[in-house]
């Protein structure tokens, strides 16, 4: 490659990624290229109004971070303010249903809003280009419209996913989001429409001109909390100008001579990390991929790894974690004798079910000077609010929080909570080998497990260690992809698990990947999904 190689789920913003490889840019200005292009074309499963994970790699200057930004409770949160309305957690163990829907859409579902400030931080400390420079193709995208792709139209019309509202309900409550979305019937976009978002474009104008600071201290930061203020919102202004990047030190393992660097808490990263030590202890490739015997031992580390995680994972500037025994080769060899000894996990769960919330996405790229940025952004649930003339749609971040005071994921002020996000890059002998990561809920891990095992155990392509047929374990139940023989499931159903299968081909979070096999790059691009890899 030449200038380098990108992937992500959006065409659009592969392409804006690429032509800023093109011109010079580093793989972190692609990547915040993209993402901005993103949250114009995908503006359900990002925005500036969310949150996420960003993992830089850059060789020449020897660094090696992740920028966390997950949203934050406001300050005017306080633990036990949802405790009466609580009507149970939502199937897939992804938030809580309460009711009124009172944390899931509208106002009250918003935590702070940190991408913003993100993609700025990350340019002014990394980057080589200005932020008002790589906008332009959002703005453009924005201003003229964008085609609504197939993956897009499925999500604003899938059915109430685990016990959550339906996104149609969502996406048509609110007047200035109907004013965006729908056509003058009341109807949502169909496949193909040229969607236009000049409020967006406006703001986006509007940062260019006056910098990031206007968003969060000056006069959009005003015309966000006036409608806050207005709709019984918690944001305020000092909530806004509170928000800050964290710069963090990776969380590092190793598997099968390859070093594992990932994100540390409130995102997965540690998860990937106990499960693959767990897996290091069996032969999975004389397994066979997607055998029996291999589904039914990978899917016990992922029930490990999710009891674990429930138990223990969340904001570390909340709560104690142990780390040191959650990824060390020790605890995961006690794990892996009982998995060979034929002991079954249980998960603890008030609800199980078989859908995950997918509004999130990810860019992976490198560039020819060897830099690597793997960046998870997503809203978390979008809660249907957009401030009437600023065209952008708030996280609804508040659904996951544990509206029951105690718990590791329960509501504090300034708190974040635990997400999946785990974007990770894979070293062998020092040279970054595979940049990953995915959007996808609470199946973001166990996608990016399955991938990196792929690769390493059976070596596959990119390509093909993102497209090869997944299955998750998150409760008791296995869940297959549609792809996944019959006969391996009445196996698997012979040793006692209960398998249920989905009508997908293609599911359980949306990979997207580079490789470096000996220094020739691929890409791959999860089929699940609208995007496409691109070397340049």
């Amino acid at each position: 490659m030449k200038h380098g190689i990108i992937t992500a789920p959006q065409p659009e913003a592969v392409e804006a990624g690429a032509d800023v490889l093109a011109s010079g840019g580093n793989a972190v200005d692609a990547a915040i290229a993209t993402a901005l292009v993103q949250t114009a074309v995908d503006p359900q499963m990002c925005g500036i109004a969310g949150f996420g994970s960003m993992h830089i790699y850059m060789p020449e200057t020897q660094t090696h971070q992740v920028l966390d930004f997950h949203g934050r409770a406001p300050s005017a949160a306080t633990p036990d303010m949802w405790e009466h309305l609580v009507l149970g957690e939502a199937e897939d163990g992804f938030g809580f249903i309460l009711k009124g829907r009172e944390n899931e859409c509208g106002y009250g579902a918003i935590t702070t809003p940190m991408s913003l400030k993100a993609y700025d931080t990350a340019l002014a400390r990394f980057g080589t280009m200005s932020l008002g420079d790589l906008m332009e193709p959002a703005i453009d995208y924005a201003e003229n419209g964008f085609l609504v792709r197939p993956h897009v139209h499925e999500f604003w019309h899938n059915p109430p996913i685990a016990g959550r509202m339906g996104y149609v309900e969502l996406m048509t409550k609110f007047p200035a989001t109907r004013a965006i979305y729908t056509d003058n019937t009341g109807t949502l976009h169909g496949i193909g429409h040229k969607l236009v978002n000049r409020d967006l474009a406006n703001t986006y104008r509007r940062i260019q001109k006056h910098g990031p600071d206007d968003f969060y201290t000056g006069s959009i930061s005003r015309e966000i909390v006036a409608d806050m203020k207005t709709n019984g919102g918690m944001i305020s202004a000092q909530d806004l100008a509170d928000v800050s990047v964290t710069p963090n030190a990776p969380l590092w393992g190793s598997y099968r001579g390859h070093r594992i660097a990932t994100n540390p808490p409130p995102g997965g990263g540690a998860m990937i990390l106990e499960m693959l030590n767990i897996l290091e202890k069996f032969d999975l490739a004389a397994m066979g991929h997607n055998s029996p015997a291999y589904i039914a031992t990978v899917s016990e580390a992922m029930k490990i790894a999710t009891i674990d995680k429930d138990r223990h994972l969340g904001d570390p500037n909340f709560m104690d974690i142990p780390l040191d025994h959650l990824t060390s080769k020790t605890y995961a060899a006690d794990r892996a004798d009982e998995v060979r000894r034929g002991i079954k996990a249980t998960v603890p769960r008030m609800n199980a079910g078989d859908r995950e919330s997918k509004d999130t996405t990810h860019i992976s790229v490198a560039d020819a000077h060897g830099n690597c940025v793997a960046l998870t952004h997503s809203l978390g649930m979008p809660s249907g609010v957009v401030t009437d003339g600023l065209g952008f749609m708030y996280n609804g971040c508040m659904a996951v929080f544990d509206p029951r005071p105690g718990n590791p994921g329960s509501i504090v002020p300034g708190k974040a909570r635990f997400s999946a996000m785990c974007p990770t890059i894979i070293f062998k002998d020092d040279k970054p080998v595979l940049v990953i990561g995915a959007p996808g809920g609470t199946y973001i891990t166990m996608g990016v497990l399955q991938a990196i095992l792929n690769v390493i155990d059976f070596g596959m392509t990119a390509q093909e260690a993102v497209a090869a047929p997944r299955f998750c374990t998150t409760s008791d139940v296995i869940d297959i992809t549609n792809r996944i023989l019959r006969s391996t499931q009445r196996d698997l159903e012979a040793m006692g698990y209960e398998v249920r299968r989905n009508a997908r081909s293609y599911n359980f979070a949306g990979v997207h990947a580079v490789r470096n096999d000996g220094g020739n790059w691929d890409g791959g691009a999860d089929p699940a999904r609208d995007g496409m890899a691109l070397k340049i």
